[in-house]
């Protein structure tokens, strides 16, 4: 490889990963408790507890769960019912002032499938996982801080391809894996953040390209909202406002009619961004452990109950799901919770080392001129 072209990849990757490496410590250290966020919430009594009753015990129907939740949280509406992925008979349920509130103005809890009890939910409401969650999605900061996490998401990609190409001359001087110990602590730590960043170069373009997609997963909602919806629910454009809501109580047997083979993940109430103003939107998912985070909406119209469409999902949709528990290490259970961790410690050590390099040869140019300058 020519020195001009050396000269300008390592420009590249240096610049690159000095812009994002605050960012992206703070990401890494901020996922790593996220990794194992059911277990920590678990640990610090944040998890919801249903009562011990029959195995048998029945479900109240959905709109006796909806008249709990609206007796639980009077002067709000609802805007989704999620099904609880560990407890079969705990609803997720989120509520706010009005249907169109912004998640995180939402209030979340849980409801006892059985009894219709309220169950609170510290974790989704301001918890320990909560904080680092926000820091982790959005600095605080709302679609601005997604925008600029996205950014630094880039940059960080392309810190990955500048500095592989950087290590491939390198690979040729040197046996893979050497790290000289005979040699300066600057030449130890460059021969490590090699090593690290080449043994973890996979995982981390994948968690790179699956956060960049994560954090624009607002303009990805609205893209669905303006083509796919607006499309499905052009035919209630000109329609009048609903006065009164069709009960909730059949959506489920609805759906699982018009989607068949598959099973609920959550209601989006009229209103939400999720649905439209005329429309309750049942998002069926796969039965495999795979299609579970491809989601099928269904739209029942919220006056009469007929099934107005049973959409196809867009492609973008599809990379958004597939990409947020891929991001986190959601796909294989507690082995790969482990190996994601194991990465991700690992690219702090990367991302701490560069730092430390580039502070070293800095430090050594300076010496070096002012040793030119006095010199006679």
């Amino acid at each position: 490889m020519k020195s001009q072209t050396i000269r300008r990849w390592s420009f590249i990757h240096t610049w690159t990963s000095l812009i994002c490496t605050v960012f992206l410590l703070m990401l890494a250290l901020t996922g790593l408790p996220l990794i194992f966020h059911h277990e920590i919430d678990h640990l610090l009594g944040d998890s919801p507890q249903l009562r011990e009753m029959p195995a048998e015990t029945p479900h109240l129907d959905l709109q006796q769960l909806v008249r709990a939740a609206e007796a639980h949280r009077p002067g709000e509406v609802m805007q989704y019912f999620g099904w609880d992925e560990d407890d079969p008979n705990g609803v997720v349920t989120i509520m706010a002032k009005t249907a169109g509130t912004e998640p995180n103005s939402s209030h979340t809890f849980m409801l006892d499938a059985r009894t219709g009890e309220a169950v609170a939910m510290p974790s989704a409401n301001g918890g320990l996982m909560m904080v680092m969650l926000r820091l982790h999605v959005d600095l605080f900061a709302g679609l601005p801080g997604k925008l600029l996490l996205a950014f630094m998401g880039l940059l960080f990609v392309l810190a990955i391809i500048s500095g592989t190409v950087l290590y491939l001359p390198f690979m040729r001087r040197l046996k893979f894996a050497s790290v000289r110990h005979d040699k300066s602590t600057r030449l130890r730590w460059l021969d490590l953040h090699n090593l690290i960043g080449v043994v973890t170069l996979t995982w981390a373009l994948v968690v790179g390209v699956t956060g960049v997609i994560s954090a624009c997963a607002d303009l990805i909602i609205a893209a669905w909202r303006n083509d796919s919806l607006s499309a499905m629910i052009a035919p209630y454009r000109d329609a009048p406002p609903l006065t009164q809501l069709a009960p909730a109580s059949c959506l489920l047997d609805i759906a699982a009619q018009a989607a068949p083979g598959m099973r609920p993940d959550f209601i989006a109430f009229p209103g939400t961004r999720f649905s439209s103003e005329h429309h309750y939107a049942v998002f069926m998912k796969g039965s495999s452990h795979l299609t579970s985070h491809l989601l099928t909406p269904v739209l029942i119209d919220a006056a009469t109950l007929q099934v107005t469409a049973v959409a196809e999902r867009p492609w973008y949709m599809d990379a958004m799901g597939m990409s947020q528990p891929l991001h986190f290490g959601d796909y294989g259970g507690m082995p790969m919770k482990v190996l994601w961790a194991v990465l991700d410690g690992l690219t702090i050590i990367v991302l701490g080392s560069g730092v430390y390099l580039w502070l070293v040869r800095r430090r050594n140019s300076r010496v070096l001129n002012s040793t030119q300058k006095v010199a006679p």
